[in-house]
């Protein structure tokens, strides 16, 4: 039973990121960031990690996701809680977004160790 939820909520998300990956490719016309102010920024070009972690125990389950854009990442956030599992849920898990200077779209293991590798040095 399992792996067929597991398989499904894979298929999922696939299919949410091909979404997105659809949404990235389009280009919007954004306001220059001048006449918002010096104190505002444009997010609309920052890349964002969705990064998985348990709420309760402060694990972290890594990157799952690099996504350019803030409204992509927040769909992106919002696919992945949507796929989740109630057992992940009820056990913790939870997703949050971090902005990053990753490359959008790079493989998730990848991505985790480069974090990790930056957290470390942070660290220390």
């Amino acid at each position: 039973m399992h792996l067929i939820e597991s398989a499904q909520g894979k298929v999922q998300l696939a299919q949410a990121e091909n979404r997105n990956e659809e949404a990235n490719k389009l280009t919007s016309p954004s306001l220059p960031t001048e006449s918002l102010g010096s104190d505002m920024t444009d997010k609309s070009e920052s890349s964002f990690a969705v990064v998985w972690f348990n709420e309760r125990t402060y694990q972290s389950g890594g990157v799952v996701a690099v996504i350019k854009g803030t409204e992509a990442a927040e769909r992106t956030l919002n696919d992945f809680d949507w796929c989740q599992s109630e057992e992940n849920r009820r056990a913790g898990w939870r997703y949050f977004l971090e902005e990053t200077d990753l490359r959008p779209g790079m493989d998730p293991e990848k991505a985790t160790k480069l974090r990790q590798v930056r957290l470390d040095l942070q660290e220390s």
